[in-house]
């Protein structure tokens, strides 16, 4: 009878010890050299459910052994709702790992300077991160810019050029609060210099929106800067066209005589003297920069060399005989 039993024992121990090799084995890596795929854990939903659509996917062996391995572990109520990069090359114990820290895949967006914040909602929605006209109501909603400290009826301006790293599942208010907290780390480089000018953040902002658009050219930026500040404290107009356009609804690409004599568009710098009411883009570091340093010259107007760069004038006689010139090299090509 003892011998019996005592076989009895070996048998249990030999089975038991089978069955913990095949759940370790239902727990390893499906594929070491398996690359990365995107894993999305939906908001409420059950254990059980993710690991059935991880066996799906082929992300792991056998969905009970890992839904098990979860409860064993305590996981059960933990996993987080996000998209996340996962790998058949991890193993069970790596995914819950990943998807328990809720450490969520992220996208790179890059958000050049001079967008508006019409723009920059499109190219958000064009990677399916973001409603394109959410972000844009978001952005034109006054409480919520006071909200995120910022003088102004709207964000346009203060959504700072970046390229970022943004993950799925963010609402447009929380995508344009990040890029306005970029903005205000950025401001903070800049602020000393403008509270010595006597210009206010939105004074600066709306400034260097208007530089942003007139040129491509960094080192050009402190010399346009120079010719805005030096008509404006003469209390000449800026006269600037990216500032009528943006004051044009559904513009065509065609600037003509009669958008510069419209006095109605308050964005009209031909018709309005001072800066225009906001900014006309979203600046970068450079262009906020080159409105609080300046370059110091008497430079009153410029003219695009239709290359990528201007000529400065400190006289109008200089500056018309410039424009006459490039005219006619432009018609002589």
């Amino acid at each position: 009878m003892g011998r019996l039993l005592g076989l009895v024992a070996v048998l249990v121990v030999l089975g038991a010890a089978t069955v913990a090799a095949l759940f370790a084995q239902l727990l390893e890596p499906v594929d070491p050299d398996a690359g990365e795929l995107l894993f999305e854990v939906e908001r409420g939903d059950s254990l059980a459910n993710i690991t059935r659509a991880l066996e799906r996917r082929g992300v792991v062996r056998d969905a009970r052994a890992m839904e098990w391995w979860a409860r064993l572990r305590g996981d059960a109520s933990k996993l987080r709702a996000g998209e996340y990069r996962l790998s058949p090359a991890q193993s069970p114990d790596e995914i819950l790992d990943v998807i328990v820290s809720g450490r969520v895949a992220t996208h790179p967006v890059l958000i050049p300077e001079g967008l508006t914040a019409r723009e920059i909602g499109a190219r958000i929605a064009e990677r399916g991160l973001v409603d394109g006209a959410a972000f844009v109501e978001a952005v034109g909603d006054p409480a919520f810019a006071q909200q995120l400290g910022i003088p102004a009826p709207s964000l346009e301006g203060y959504l700072f050029p970046e390229t970022y790293q943004l993950p799925r599942g963010l609402s447009a208010r929380e995508v344009a609060g990040l890029f306005v907290a970029q903005f205000q780390r950025a401001w903070g480089e800049v602020e000393p210099a403008a509270r010595e000018r006597g210009l206010t953040m939105h004074e600066v902002v709306t400034l260097a929106s208007i530089i942003e658009k007139e040129t491509g050219a960094a080192s050009e930026r402190p010399l346009i800067a120079s010719v805005f500040a030096n008509r404006l404290r003469l209390q000449m107009r800026l006269e600037s066209d990216p500032t009528v356009i943006y004051g044009i609804p559904d513009f065509d690409g065609n600037l003509r005589r009669s958008h510069l004599d419209d006095a109605n568009n308050r964005y009209n710098t031909y018709s309005h003297a001072g800066l225009p009411p906001g900014p006309i883009a979203n600046p970068g570091l450079d262009s906020l920069r080159a409105v609080v340093e300046p370059a110091d010259t008497k430079y009153l107007y410029f003219v695009s060399r239709n290359d990528g760069t201007h000529h400065f004038s400190t006289s109008y006689r200089e500056h018309a005989a410039m424009v006459n010139r490039l005219q006619r090299r432009g018609a002589a090509r």
